[in-house]
């Protein structure tokens, strides 16, 4: 009786351990947005529609195939605000930003497109300009969605929106994924909401109905004792 129980427990519990594992290897086709702090990147904390840099500073996008914040992948290459902008010189009532704008790689890319090459680009703008009108200052097309999500920077790409795409639990860089979302403008409303700072909720979920599982076993093998 106690080993038919265990059995009984055990064919429940395997799609509940595989739907955890299939909950962990999607993510989203997207364009992050960046800022520069000293000499390291942070993922945005606001959209760039939102955003107001102030002259001098550095920020970046990068399309990539992520999770949430907490797996994106960072902007590559130079982020140097003096080299970027130093065939631009000041000028008054004016703000230069520093961009890096970084298309990502070829397995990110959507079917049938090819990344272009990444760049940086000296935006000068109103003081008031947000990253946004920054960034369409030198980087047109770009493409938003219904939810004023960044879905493409000089067209790139040509279609798609923060799609979600198997992931097979690997970042762009080739790491494990992690769990847990920062939202900004630029992150698929697809994502979760955890910050970043725990598991999963299908992981969670699946660790509360194998307890409840496991109780029920004990209780039908204590009951027909």
């Amino acid at each position: 009786m106690i080993r038919r129980a265990a059995v009984l427990f055990l064919a429940a519990l395997l799609p509940v351990l595989a739907g955890a594992g299939q909950a962990s290897a999607a993510g989203y086709r997207y364009w992050s947005f960046w800022e520069r702090d000293g000499s390291a990147w942070t993922y945005a904390t606001v959209g760039p529609s939102l955003a107001r840099p102030a002259d001098g500073d550095v920020q970046g996008f990068r399309f990539s195939v992520s999770e949430d914040s907490g797996d994106a992948a960072k902007p590559r290459g130079a982020a140097d605000f003096g080299a970027i902008c130093a065939r631009t010189p000041a000028k008054d009532g004016t703000k230069r930003v520093a961009l890096v704008l970084d298309f990502g790689t070829p397995a990110d890319a959507p079917s049938g497109e090819r990344p272009p090459a990444g760049r940086t680009a000296c935006a000068q703008v109103a003081q008031d300009a947000t990253t946004a009108e920054a960034l369409a200052s030198v980087a047109k097309p770009l493409r938003y969605d219904s939810n004023a999500l960044l879905c493409a920077i000089e067209g790139y790409p040509a279609k798609g929106c923060g799609e979600q795409v198997a992931t097979g639990g690997r970042t762009s860089d080739g790491e494990t994924s992690a769990s847990g979302t920062e939202r900004t403008g630029t992150e698929p409303t697809g994502a979760q909401d955890d910050g970043g700072s725990g598991p999963s909720v299908g992981l969670i979920g699946g660790a509360t109905v194998i307890v409840v599982l496991g109780a029920a076993a004990v209780w039908q093998v204590r009951r027909r004792a």
